[in-house]
């Protein structure tokens, strides 16, 4: 399982600590829960998630259009328990998680 970091977000005085993460389109909200609570320990309260279609290309050449697709992805959108209040500077944007 792949995970890419792309944005986080502190805890305010109204909001919750927020992650956002790259995930493969297999993994549910379960899953993607689990993951972070046992292996890294995170306090996660919800999980929101949102499926991407890959972009399609078209490819010109002289003698034949070729079409091609990107790989399809899913957006995981974590919010963290109010006991967590600052997420720390490793998190970094592009960190790969495995």
């Amino acid at each position: 399982m792949t995970m890419t970091l792309l944005s986080c977000r502190d805890a305010t005085a109204r909001l919750p600590a927020r992650a956002i993460f790259r995930v493969e389109p297999r993994m549910t909200k379960h899953e993607i829960k689990e993951y972070l609570m046992k292996i890294y320990g995170l306090p996660v309260k919800k999980v929101n998630t949102v499926n991407f279609d890959g972009a399609r290309k078209r490819i010109v050449g002289k003698r034949f259009v070729a079409y091609t697709k990107y790989n399809d992805f899913k957006r995981a959108y974590v919010h963290f328990d109010s006991s967590l209040r600052k997420l720390g500077v490793n998190f970094r944007k592009g960190t790969m998680w495995d």
